[in-house]
């Protein structure tokens, strides 16, 4: 592990108060004696300085996955922390009273994150069986059925592709016949006008006929002469059954 050593530095000497503080023996080697230390001990780092007035720590240990526990040894209140793993090293450390040994192995004993994360589980424990039970969830509602959807009707695309498949489509209605016009009084005095002016010059107007059966029309006699022309005996008067004018 690389740590910066300004930064513990100026961590290990800082102002704030420190969760433990004092002397301690600590074994330099397995045949080497106890050396009497000063050790500060923040949140789950232990450090330690040659004594009391040192202003840079001479070590430090961080106490992740390791077990605190009491060793039989020469030194009186004697405890070492340990850590796992065959090459893992050891600290043998021993405090100056009996009051000590007991403060030094339960701070270092509380000191890692795994004991703040039993600690936080154990309180959410107390706290769930204070409040109760936790209420059950409303039962969901069943789905509102959907309503079918009305059919719908074929619109042009359907109505090309009936007639593509031979279906003809139905012929449309014929109109109604308009009634003839109805001619007013200024109509019929325009239709005797026109009727006058289509009259040959010196020609009698028609007479109405009498009730009885109509005469029937006999052809002018024709007169000619050697060279094929056609003679009429004298003008026509143009005569339109039963219309007045």
């Amino acid at each position: 592990m690389k740590l910066n050593e300004r930064s513990l530095a100026s961590y290990a000497t800082s102002g704030a108060p420190a969760d433990r503080a004092g002397f301690l023996f600590q074994r330099a080697g397995r045949a080497a004696a106890y050396l009497r230390r000063w050790f500060v001990l923040r949140g789950n780092m232990l450090f330690y300085f040659e004594d009391a007035a040192s202003r840079e720590p001479a070590g430090v240990v961080i106490l992740e996955g390791c077990t605190v526990e009491l060793v039989e040894a020469a030194e009186e209140f004697a405890f070492a922390v340990r850590f796992a793993g065959a090459r893992a090293r050891a600290y043998e450390l021993a405090a100056e009273s009996q009051a000590a040994l007991e403060g030094w192995v339960k701070a270092l004993s509380r000191a890692s994150f795994d004991y703040l994360r039993l600690v936080v589980r154990e309180l959410e424990r107390q706290l769930a069986a204070v409040r109760g039970p936790a209420p059950e969830p409303p039962a969901e509602a069943l789905p509102a059925r959907r309503a079918r959807p009305a059919p719908r009707r074929p619109g042009r695309t359907a109505t090309r592709r009936l007639e593509h498949r031979g279906t003809a489509a139905p012929a449309p209605r014929p109109a109604a016949a308009a009634p003839p016009p109805r001619l007013g009084p200024q109509g019929a005095r325009r239709l005797r006008a026109a009727a006058r002016e289509l009259r040959p010059r010196g020609a009698r107007p028609a007479e109405p006929l009498a009730a009885g059966p109509r005469p029937a029309l006999s052809a002018p006699p024709e007169t000619g002469g050697r060279g094929g022309q056609a003679g009429l005996g004298g003008p026509r008067a143009a005569w339109v059954p039963g219309l007045q004018v």
